[in-house]
């Protein structure tokens, strides 16, 4: 089983834009069209299955919220912030 990571562990994870209520990291973004928005989450949705770790994802518009947990783990782990970080690369690439 994957290690749950204690709250200073996961504040210490914690990048730019992303921030912590309990056991969930989440990010907002804004894109510049709903088109791009679409875009990013097809790009999300390849490496979410390839990790086989999947965000829930609020699509409002052109404003995406992305809530990162290991539901099976019941907590944080190094797998939320590792699929965070591929997130934060798919932004900034828009």
């Amino acid at each position: 089983m994957t290690e749950i990571l204690s709250d200073a562990e996961a504040d210490e994870r914690l990048g730019a834009g992303w921030t912590r209520a309990g056991a969930v990291i989440s990010r907002e973004a804004e894109l510049a069209s709903f088109p791009q928005a679409i875009e990013v989450v097809d790009r999300v949705a390849v490496l979410a299955e390839a990790a086989d770790h999947h965000p829930d994802i609020d699509i409002r518009w052109r404003t995406l919220t992305f809530r990162l947990s290991t539901h099976s783990a019941g907590g944080l782990t190094e797998k939320d912030f590792a699929l965070a970080a591929q997130i934060d690369a798919v932004l900034d690439s828009m």
